[in-house]
């Protein structure tokens, strides 16, 4: 990463390397913000160009996945639903975590595949995987609609106060993917092979998160270790906003709000320290 400092009386700017942790420059990032909306747009143009049915994949990949959860787990595993259809029941886990999936693994391969950007034009470089992961807002509404209908009409939609929250939800989602995001993306510019584990942890993680099957079948004595994973909070939360599943938020999201500020902000500061070799390594 390279600062820029401006010598005044001869009009003269130099460019000099940045030393130690390198601090986060809000006012620059609101500065460059019309630069994270061409980002983010380039992203949803280019993820559906010449493709046959466009942005129907958006409903398309949770909607399959939710069909593999209900004959596996549902049928064959009789898996618990909290007396829920489970198809349902799979569908509302996976519309928040196929956002967030998305998300992490476009985000932590945005430097690399960014590269001929990086190294002709300066930008703060934070909104690199900061617009991968907002670009699957999109994607998020459409399969959101969806989910919504299929509230509707399993009759569970009885609640619409409680879907207040789920703008708060969103959020939880975005800064735990963000933060996750600039972690891998910082060390995938170095390191190549990340980009090979990427895939295995998005797919662990899956496991670890209450989609295929309730929290309710964990012990209480692990709840709180269980919400440390950001992920577990974002989900149960949805649950109880569109299904009245479980309890309303608490303990559960608190913890798990916690620990995605502390994956954000270690993993903003992780990545300022790494940004000063980005150009050289990419």
């Amino acid at each position: 990463m390279l600062e820029t400092r401006r010598v005044v009386a001869s009009s003269l700017t130099i460019i000099e390397p940045s030393h130690g942790w390198v601090p986060v420059k809000a006012r620059e990032l609101w500065e460059y913000r019309e630069v994270l909306y061409f980002l983010v747009w380039r992203d949803v143009k280019v993820r559906y160009r010449q493709t046959l049915i466009g942005v129907a994949w958006a409903v398309v990949q949770p909607l399959l996945a939710m069909l593999v959860f209900s004959f596996f787990f549902g049928r064959l595993a009789r898996m618990p639903s909290d007396g829920i259809p489970y198809p349902l029941f799979a569908f509302t886990g996976l519309v928040p975590w196929t956002f967030f999936a998305n998300g992490l693994t476009q985000g932590a391969n945005s430097l690399v595949s960014s590269g001929s950007l990086i190294t002709k034009v300066y930008f703060p470089r934070l909104l690199v995987p900061t617009a991968r992961v907002l670009g699957g807002l999109l994607d998020l509404g459409l399969s959101l609609l969806l989910l919504l209908g299929m509230v509707w009409w399993y009759g569970a939609l009885d609640r619409p106060l409680a879907l207040v929250w789920l703008p708060t939800l969103v959020l939880l989602a975005i800064v735990t993917a963000v933060g996750v995001s600039l972690w891998l993306s910082a060390l995938n510019a170095r390191y190549r092979d990340i980009q090979h584990i990427v895939p295995f942890l998005v797919q662990l993680w899956l496991f670890a998160t209450p989609i295929a099957y309730p929290s309710s079948l964990l012990a209480e004595n692990w709840r709180a270790l269980y919400a440390l994973n950001p992920m577990v909070g974002v989900v149960e939360g949805f649950r109880w906003a569109l299904l009245g599943s479980g309890s309303a938020p608490g303990s559960v999201l608190g913890a798990s709000s916690l620990a995605a500020l502390v994956l954000l902000v270690t993993g903003t500061f992780f990545f300022r320290r790494a940004e000063r070799t980005f150009a050289d390594v990419i």
